[in-house]
């Protein structure tokens, strides 16, 4: 640092090695604010609305910038001991930076979790190399983890398969269960299967009145009643997975990119071979812009109906990952779905006035005065009451 603060004096000339040595003080500074913006982003993230907006402000940057910086807050998050590494000055922000960037090139959770698994290795990597020959190395470990389609991992899984139950404070009997994707998928079919056969005409008196609590209690229900063997309950049956064909994201052959869809990693030559046997069913969304090009069932159905139907949601699926809010990474499934147009303002339940959003994000929307809109292609605008702007879309589900 004193070679930082105090310039040699006049007429002295430092030498190369004291000028290096001066560098390196300057990227070892560097390195430890990345590492404490970091920190300061992962908190923020927590307590803020539109994170990307707030960082943008206060750093003086662009959303695109504040996006970058709130990208590498979760990769420090997810990236055991990048952050001390970063912190001493073992590794650069360039690191993070490339690491983050090896994650997005995966195309499934999974996927991006197997590459953090391999943290300690990869940090080993990177302490000894420089920005340029860790993304090399990082080529490589994407390719290996794509190369193997998943089955390794998809053993692992069963063999961590666990269960627990307990009895809490409040007299509640507790169960938590860990299982494999193939088997989640078929407990999940089996579980919505069974809330659309109980459910479909009428909600007990128990249920919740807010939609996200509403369907987890019904679920609840459900899978009480199927571990009871009740017979008027419809079995599993066979699951479903939606095929995500996005016309604008080649593969690199000349054809669109598929996303299967599914909140769980399986291996495609598993769904292949369900679909084969008919222990399952595949169906298809195409998507082109960030629209919805073909979808099964009816997208629009007026005043009919206040709630998106099953096939409604699967569209919109299609297009969201998340909260369609520009920084927020609460899951589709927990999303609750919007009428742009208020269905008390007289809005229709059609696709084109229908948006997934978190319930935190549904009541600043209905509560504080968020403006909502949406554009062509889905490009979405908010308005906040004092007069921050906020933009994003169109919506593409092979992002981030």
């Amino acid at each position: 640092m004193a070679r930082l603060r105090h310039p040699a004096p006049i007429g002295e000339v430092r030498t190369e090695a004291a000028l290096r040595a001066a560098l390196c003080d300057i990227e070892a500074i560097r390195s430890w604010a990345s590492a404490a913006e970091a920190k300061i982003v992962s908190e923020l993230r927590s307590v803020s609305s539109l994170p990307e907006a707030s960082i943008a402000e206060a750093t003086r940057s662009t959303i695109s910038a504040a996006s970058r910086t709130r990208e590498r807050s979760v990769t420090l998050e997810h990236a055991e001991g990048f952050e001390g590494a970063l912190v001493s000055g073992a590794i650069v922000t360039g690191h993070v930076d490339e690491l983050t960037r090896a994650a997005k090139r995966l195309d499934h959770e999974a996927q991006r979790d197997e590459l953090f698994e391999r943290s300690a290795t990869l940090l080993a990597d990177a302490e000894r190399s420089t920005v340029e020959q860790f993304r090399a190395t990082l080529a490589q470990e994407v390719k290996s983890i794509q190369r193997d389609d998943g089955m390794g991992r998809l053993e692992r899984q069963k063999r961590a398969t666990t269960m627990s139950s307990w009895t809490d404070t409040d007299g509640m009997w507790n169960l938590r269960a860990r299982f494999d994707p193939l088997t989640g998928v078929r407990l999940s079919s089996a579980i919505r299967r069974a809330v659309d056969a109980l459910f479909a005409e009428q909600a007990p008196p128990t249920c919740p009145g807010d939609p996200v609590e509403k369907q987890e209690h019904l679920g609840a229900l459900a899978l009480a009643r199927l571990i009871e063997g009740d017979r008027t309950v419809v079995r599993a049956g066979t699951a479903e997975f939606v095929a995500v064909i996005d016309v604008d994201q080649p593969n690199g052959n000349g054809e669109p990119t598929v996303d299967w869809g599914i909140p769980v990693e399986v291996p495609m030559r598993v769904v292949a071979e369900l679909v084969d046997t008919r222990q399952a069913t595949a169906t298809a969304v195409v998507v082109r812009h960030g629209v919805v090009v073909y979808a099964p069932g009816e997208m629009n159905l007026g005043r009919g109906a206040r709630h998106a139907s099953r096939d409604q949601r699967r569209a919109l699926r299609a297009l969201y990952r998340t909260c369609a809010v520009p920084g927020c990474a609460t899951h589709f499934d927990r999303c609750k779905i919007h009428h742009i147009v208020w269905w008390s303002n007289g809005g229709l339940t059609d696709l084109e006035n229908l948006l997934p959003v978190c319930v935190h994000h549904h009541h600043e929307i209905h509560d504080s005065g968020w403006g909502v809109r949406l554009g062509p292609q889905r490009r979405l605008t908010i308005t906040l009451p004092d007069g921050t702007v906020m933009t994003a879309g169109p919506p593409s589900r092979l992002a981030g």
